[in-house]
């Protein structure tokens, strides 16, 4: 962060001073150029503890780190006790701020901006406008007195690599402001982020409920795996609000939908789902993979925890594995604490190619949102094809929900080929030239799929027809190729015999 000067007024010790201080972030949040006028829009408890002076020739020395706990800032205290010495005493001391107004604050930014700023630090080690790339398992201490500190008072600085390390928290800033969040905290895949996060909540006894429209990993872990450690999992219809509540009870720890989902992009009554965890003091979790925080910001709308898998369109290359879950501090904490003990930690070359990909985000999703509408609107008047799943399309079922909560409808498009059995789909498939045919999304290069191949192949068709996954089936992943070019591909594909 950008070194930014204030002045404030302060006593210690019954002894009136004045000092500079410069704040170099606050939860994630740039604290751009204060000055005292501006700092009473702030609500503080200062909490001054004198440390061991040191004598400097006029300039105080200090650590730039920042960011623990409770909004917590090490700052730098410059004190003439008595006019006559000629050199400057530096202390250390904690801070407390709550923010009550901030006409400067990275919230407020764009979301480009924040995309290719927020979380960073301006000045950044050698000068580089990128961060560096951090390839440590340890981190050392000075002496152990540094090593007391750092337990006693939380400083904010790395320990052991498998707890976390200065490229991830960099990008968990940065991911927690675009998702309007107190907190992110990264894995090394979107499964490890909800397998962390439900280890972290559920015990023995405890149930959840699903939707039944989600990713098949999501559900198997849950109905396979959870379910051998004493935790129950309920599936009801997707977007029925009175299933779901009916299906509460005394041990129900937690509701999970996606929004959209996958593969049929129904989107959820955010309002509606809120309100039921709120009603029944119950905990709620989306997976807001498909929409991203360009198009959707589920924590505006009380949900608890949102979940990415940031291989997706965070990462937008298809060149790497990542998760997230975003929340508020205190519910994380506990979550951080058990990815420390589990590893599922991500590794610093990750974090730098995820930190580069997240600088274009805003560009990729707008490209996204418009192919995604596009596509989904020439394949609708297709006399090849009997239904589109887009909830940027009117015939959508959750059209109105989508219109509501989203901003743009991004690239992920599924539709039905109308008369064909699944090789007669295969088909069409293999004639296309653009797309490549693979699994994931997100990426700029388009992907299309058959998810009965793919992803269902060793279920039984009554399986899948229950969780609505057809023969003549077909996901495209719309990357960020010319529009007209991807039509045209669709359309030969479509028509040849």
């Amino acid at each position: 962060m950008g070194n930014r000067q204030c002045s404030l007024g302060g006593n210690l010790g019954g002894v009136s001073l004045g000092f500079l201080v410069d704040f170099l972030r606050l939860d994630g949040f740039f604290a751009r150029g204060y000055t005292t006028k501006k700092l009473q829009g702030f609500a503080a408890d200062c909490s001054l503890t004198a440390k061991k002076p040191f004598a400097t020739d006029g300039i105080a020395v200090f650590s730039d780190r920042a960011v623990v706990s409770d909004r917590s800032l090490r700052i730098c205290l410059e004190l003439p006790l008595i006019p006559c010495f000629s050199s400057v005493l530096s202390f250390g001391f904690s801070l407390k701020l709550s923010m009550t107004s901030s006409s400067n604050s990275e919230s407020e930014l764009g979301f480009g901006t924040q995309s290719v700023h927020a979380g960073e630090a301006r000045q950044k080690p050698n000068d580089a406008i990128t961060d560096s790339i951090c390839c440590a398992s340890t981190y050392t201490f000075e002496s152990t007195q540094s090593i007391l500190d750092y337990l006693k008072e939380n400083h904010d600085r790395e320990e052991y690599g498998r707890y976390g390390n200065p490229n991830e928290k960099v990008v968990e800033r940065k991911l927690a402001v675009l998702e309007g969040a107190e907190d992110a905290i990264l894995y090394s895949s979107g499964m490890a982020a909800i397998v962390g996060l439900l280890m972290c909540k559920l015990s023995a006894g405890d149930e959840i409920i699903f939707f039944d429209q989600c990713y098949h990993r999501s559900r198997e872990f849950c109905v396979k795996h959870l379910s051998r450690f004493g935790v129950v999992t309920h599936q009801v219809k997707t977007g029925d609000m009175g299933a779901m509540e009916s299906a509460i009870n005394s041990k129900t720890k937690m509701l999970v939908s996606e929004s959209p989902t996958n593969p049929h992009l129904t989107v959820i009554d955010l309002e509606a789902f809120v309100a039921i965890g709120k009603r029944h003091g119950i905990e709620t979790l989306i997976d807001s993979t498909l929409a991203t925080p360009y198009n959707l910001k589920p924590i505006a709308w009380g949900v608890d925890y949102v979940w990415h898998s940031a291989t997706k369109y965070m990462g937008g290359h298809n060149d790497l594995l990542a998760g997230v879950i975003c929340g508020s501090k205190q519910k994380l904490e506990p979550v951080r604490k058990l990815r420390g003990i589990l590893g599922s930690i991500n590794s610093p070359h990750n974090m730098y190619l995820l930190e580069r990909g997240l600088k274009t985000f805003a560009l990729r999703m707008e490209r996204h949102n418009h192919n995604g509408q596009r596509i989904a609107e020439f394949l609708e008047s297709h006399p090849r094809v009997q239904r589109v799943y887009y909830p940027g399309l009117k015939s959508h079922p959750s059209h109105a929900f989508a219109k509501k909560t989203m901003k743009g409808f991004s690239g992920l498009i599924t539709f039905l080929v109308k008369d064909a059995d699944w090789k007669q789909t295969a088909a069409i498939i293999d004639k296309c030239k653009i797309p490549r045919i693979g699994p994931s999304l997100g990426g700029v290069e388009s992907l299309i799929e058959q998810p009965m191949v793919m992803s269902y192949f060793d279920y039984p068709i009554e399986q899948r027809e229950q969780f609505g996954i057809y023969d003549n089936m077909i996901r495209m992943a719309v990357g960020i190729e010319d529009t007209d070019d991807l039509i045209e591909d669709l359309r030969q594909a479509l028509e040849a015999r």
